[in-house]
């Protein structure tokens, strides 16, 4: 017997990866349920800010509540502050927003990407409830448990514990 469930995921893949003075994002485009392909033209970017950009994979219609939240969020901010959010900010708040809705989580896996104060890239990776961490790369969604280990093997630096080589 089938139970009903108030979720379905979409499927979809996102990656980021920060560098001195960059961000790059970067997703698929096809959105499916189980084996039925819904679309192959379907963007999992948004743009949040002039310097911040949102990757989710995950269920669609999460995806779109919560950009739509997080875009008059920002709306609210840059009328009482006269300026945009920053990526950081935008961390923060895309953390608390997750977090309120802890007990009735939206189904989406974020990464956010762009540029901090200082010009330098920044990217966060979330868990679903709001937990979030400042990295240099990231990956979410289906595909993350095959892009993680490729980035780690090409982009994190050698383990300060092994031992230098023998000459």
């Amino acid at each position: 017997m089938s139970r009903f469930s108030p979720y379905d995921n979409n499927g979809g893949s996102c990656v980021a990866i920060a560098g001195a003075d960059y961000c790059v994002i970067a997703s698929d485009t096809r959105m499916s349920t189980g084996y039925n392909i819904l679309t192959r033209d379907h963007s999992k970017i948004y743009k949040l800010a002039d310097k911040c950009i949102l990757a989710s994979s995950g269920f669609q219609a999460d995806m779109k509540a919560l950009q739509k939240l997080l875009a008059a969020r920002h709306l609210i901010y840059q009328h009482q502050h006269n300026k945009q959010m920053s990526c950081p900010a935008m961390g923060q708040l895309l953390s608390n927003t997750l977090y309120y809705k802890r007990f009735f989580p939206y189904y989406t896996f974020n990464v956010l990407g762009g540029l901090d104060n200082e010009g330098k890239g920044c990217v966060y990776t979330y868990d679903a409830v709001g937990s979030y961490e400042r990295v240099g790369y990231s990956a979410q969604g289906s595909g993350s448990v095959l892009i993680m280990p490729f980035l780690d093997n090409q982009l994190k630096s050698p383990s300060p514990l092994l031992l230098p080589a023998q000459v």
